[in-house]
């Protein structure tokens, strides 16, 4: 279907037309009338679906620009997805007058927040402690909201914001659209959709439409002291311009970028722990290419959107099925292929052909790129680099000064070149074994070493 066939108004149509929309995605047509009906709505969606526009859609078609008041509240777990939640609704509603909408989290000025709501604001976009820190100044009030959106509502319950949404729910109309959008459907989802909306219609993407088809999937099984070095060879042989790497947790995520820094790559950290300047200031330098590595959690990321990803590594294999789409799916976005690299230890072997099960897909087992065309692929980056700069730049000073080196130490310019390249490649690359022992379920080694000990049993008797 696409959106001229869905009876939304012309300022709507000339927004998406604007923003390159042409078809809807398999979740926006199931969830755009629907949410157009008035009625409630579970959604189970990944990022990457287009799930932003499922509800951002008849949210602001559904506004009444001439009524006061605000009549909308969007939920989201972070700053970030705030942030990219707000400029999505303001694209969408760039072609309608009257409707203004305003962004509310931590780590902002509460008095610039306060005159925005007083300011004539339809839809308010917000954390969750944020939303309630306002409610206690009695500067929101929810009285005259229509439609509430709790959007990523599995992280809001991980950060421990249960109690926060039941509060604000509470304090709605009970006559009010509730629209609830989740990646994985936990029984804390559940219960929440059972006491909060009514004869909800249930919505989720098939596992069929979670597969990415333009991102190339590869598998390393590897011990666990060899993967930061197994990282930094497939960084060094694809050279990819923009890579996002997953850890599961926010102290291994500082460990790695703080290790790939020492080793001389551009990369920074990203996740829950850090002030709002400094992941204000790591996302900068990430999509300016400052940073060309950014090094984050899963919950940080939520809030990530940027297109021109080339990789993604799961440096920790993610413990959900849903995690590993929503990771990937950073990457080969508008049309652009790109790469996805996960790393396996012993017995997370089993994880991996769950999540193959889950996606209905193949990971494909890669071999790590051996240190010689390593070593080619960095010299080639290298030498490419010296041929630009020798394009640009009057390099004939030092040019005499090679020269003049060259006579005194009586090594010839070939050599000299040689060793200046080897000192910018770093040190010689080791083998990396790829056959790690793979330990056996208890049960079977057990068995095993059964059958040995028979016959030894028989030859004693």
């Amino acid at each position: 279907m696409n959106y001229n066939q869905s009876g939304l108004n012309k300022g709507i149509l000339h927004a998406v037309e604007e923003m390159g929309f042409e078809q809807m995605t398999p979740i926006q047509q199931r969830a755009i009338p629907v949410m157009m009906e008035g009625r409630d709505l579970v959604g189970q969606a990944q990022t990457g679906t287009g799930k932003t526009a499922a509800f951002g859609i008849p949210l602001i078609q559904k506004i009444q620009p001439e009524s006061h008041g605000i009549q909308a509240l969007v939920l989201c777990p972070t700053r970030e997805l705030a942030i990219q939640a707000t400029e999505e609704l303001r694209r969408f509603s760039k072609y309608i007058k009257g409707i203004k909408i305003a962004p509310v989290f931590g780590g902002q000025d509460m008095s610039k927040q306060i005159q925005m709501l007083k300011n004539g604001t339809k839809i308010v976009v917000g954390t969750p402690g944020r939303i309630m820190d306002h409610m206690r100044r009695r500067t929101l009030k929810l009285d005259g909201i229509q439609t509430v959106v709790l959007d990523e509502a599995d992280e809001m319950l991980n950060m421990g914001f249960r109690e926060d949404i039941e509060t604000i729910l509470g304090d709605t109309p009970k006559e009010r659209q509730t629209v609830l959008f989740s990646a994985t459907m936990p029984q804390a989802i559940l219960n929440i959709t059972k006491k909060y909306q009514k004869d909800a219609a249930l919505i989720k993407t098939t596992k069929k439409e979670l597969t990415i088809p333009l991102v190339e999937q590869f598998y390393f099984e590897l011990k666990g002291r060899d993967k930061t070095e197994a990282l930094c060879r497939l960084l060094d042989y694809h050279d990819p311009k923009r890579t996002l790497i997953f850890c599961k947790t926010k102290r291994g995520a500082d460990a790695l970028s703080g290790e790939l820094k020492g080793r001389g790559y551009p990369a920074e950290p990203l996740h829950g722990d850090l002030s709002q300047g400094q992941r204000n200031a790591a996302m900068a330098q990430f999509r300016h290419g400052k940073a060309s590595i950014l090094v984050a959690t899963d919950v940080a990321a939520r809030g990530l959107d940027v297109d021109d990803v080339e990789a993604v590594f799961n440096y920790d294999i993610p413990q959900e099925e849903e995690a590993y789409v929503h990771r990937i799916g950073r990457t080969g976005r508008a049309g652009k292929e790109g790469k996805a690299f996960t790393f396996v230890v012993g017995k997370e072997i089993y994880k991996l052909r769950s999540i193959e099960g889950y996606c209905r897909t193949h990971l494909t087992k890669g071999t790590l790129p051996s240190a010689v065309s390593v070593m080619k692929s960095k010299s080639e980056k290298i030498l490419n680099q010296a041929i630009q700069m020798s394009e640009n730049r009057d390099l004939r000073p030092i040019g005499k000064l090679l020269h003049k080196k060259v006579k005194e130490s009586g090594y010839s310019v070939e050599y000299l070149a040689a060793a200046l390249l080897q000192m910018q490649m770093g040190d010689e690359i080791a083998e990396i074994s790829q056959e790690p022992h793979r330990a056996m379920p208890s049960g079977k080694k057990k068995k095993k070493e059964g059958r040995r000990r028979q016959p030894s049993g028989r030859r004693r008797n």
